[in-house]
């Protein structure tokens, strides 16, 4: 018989478990404990040796089970399954997107250091690198979709700290806006700056696109972030993180888990393996209803722009990125209503369907006004520069009956007054002067 490769989504039912480990049970239960039995002391030396690093494993040697807070069967299932996703070497599962932003974030950067962040990103992961990173001495600068690789560089030389450069951070597709960055022009650059003797580390947030549209490991990204609670869990009843890479770099991330204490729980990691097992109907389906509305928003009199990677030109430079960084255009929709802030919000409230929410990726679609939510913490200046404006809504499309959901869109945008210009350029004014 010839030998077979499972795809990913087939092997989400199975991988990592075994049955006859866990009295035939044909899911893996839930290990809720704290600690596990050695077999004798010796086996007790050995796993700790390998939890602290204190020697690198031997040929097909793995690290036993200790206590919860470094390994946990429900952990290891999840973490082997998620791999097979990006094609990782090693996944790290936390409590949160922040535990595992925060955590990458504080092991490869020190006091010092350049950290070069694309922008926009989303508003928890703006606060800690504009607020909490300088304040241990770390040095941040952002760039954007429009900038070259030469205006890239150009910042990084003006720094004057070109050779503290240890990390390059993206978000693509960007919260709120979708606007991409290109993740092999990032990768060239880190190995432009890269010596013997350090390392330059690409890291990619991939939560807009989850682990079925985008892999960003395969287009030179040496570490990918989820924000486990969207997609991946797509129920809107957990919170989790994730990062994968390589060996050598997963080794340090798991090591600092260890220590900080933040890895996800055995009824969380629990519940994601469920999700998994679901994913790529789920996501699936959701593009399909995002491509349905977002050609609706796009026609519609009340909507001034939509902001959705299946509206890009053929032959544009974008619509080239977006064909050789994803294999569909997602389920993340924003879009501008013509107005401000009063027209957004008669939107949002007049929503039946939709949920005014945070979060996106779940079953459920979502709705919500960036600039006082999600991104409320980001500089007014910032907000400007990013176009995330008063008019901007952005909605998480998720898996109901397109045609309600459309219905539920249009009603809602129906309760908004004819567009008046003279109104929009008041609060334009009024916006701009904020600044001086």
């Amino acid at each position: 018989m010839s030998k077979h490769s499972f795809s990913p989504e087939s092997l989400m039912m199975s991988y990592g478990y075994k049955p006859e480990l866990s009295e035939g049970a044909i899911k893996p239960p839930v290990f809720q404990t704290s600690t596990f039995v050695f077999k004798t002391a010796e086996e007790g030396k050995a796993f700790f040796e390998l939890a602290y690093g204190i020697r690198n494993k031997a040929q097909n040697e793995e690290l036993g089970l200790i206590y919860s807070r470094i390994n946990n069967p429900n952990l290891e299932i999840l973490e082997n399954r998620l791999c097979l996703w990006d094609k990782a070497d090693d996944c790290a599962v936390f409590e949160s997107g922040m535990s595992a932003i925060s955590t990458v974030f504080l092991e490869f950067l020190k006091p010092g250091d350049l950290l070069l962040i694309s922008l926009p990103v989303y508003g928890g992961t703006d606060h800690f690198v504009h607020h909490y990173l300088p304040s241990i001495g770390v040095n941040v600068i952002g760039f954007n979709a429009s900038h070259t690789e030469e205006e890239i560089i150009a910042k990084i030389e003006q720094t004057g700290k070109a050779d503290r450069l240890s990390m390059i951070y993206v978000e693509t597709p960007a919260n709120p806006t979708n606007q991409m960055i290109d993740i092999e022009r990032c990768s060239k650059i880190a190995k432009q700056y890269s010596t013997s003797e350090k390392e330059v580390v690409v890291a990619v947030d991939n939560t807009y696109m989850g682990p079925l549209w985008s892999h960003p490991i395969q287009l030179g990204a040496d570490l990918v972030i989820y924000s486990a609670t969207k997609y991946i869990g797509g129920h809107s009843d957990l919170i989790a993180g994730a990062v994968l890479g390589n060996a050598t770099l997963m080794k340090r991330v798991k090591t600092l888990r260890t220590f900080l204490g933040n890895m996800a729980s055995p009824n969380t990691c629990w519940l994601l393996l469920r999700s998994l097992e679901t994913l790529k109907v789920r996501m699936e389906q959701q593009t399909r209803n995002a491509q349905a509305i977002a050609q609706f928003l796009q026609a519609h009199p009340k909507v001034e722009q939509v902001y959705y990677l299946g509206l890009l030109k053929e032959g544009t430079k974008e619509h080239e990125l977006y064909k050789r960084q994803y294999t569909a255009p997602g389920a993340m929709i924003s879009f501008d209503i013509k107005g401000g802030e009063k027209e957004a919000f008669t939107f949002l409230n007049h929503l039946k369907l939709f949920k005014l929410a945070v979060s996106l990726g779940s079953t459920e679609s979502l709705a919500q006004h960036p600039a006082t939510m999600t991104h409320a913490g980001v500089d007014i200046a910032s907000k400007i520069e990013l176009g995330i404006s008063e008019q901007l809504v952005r909605l998480s499309i998720g898996v109901e009956a397109v045609e309600d959901l459309l219905w539920d869109i249009d009603q809602a945008l129906d309760q908004i007054p004819p567009f008046n210009t003279q109104q929009i350029n008041t609060s334009e004014a009024d916006l701009s002067s904020a600044l001086v």
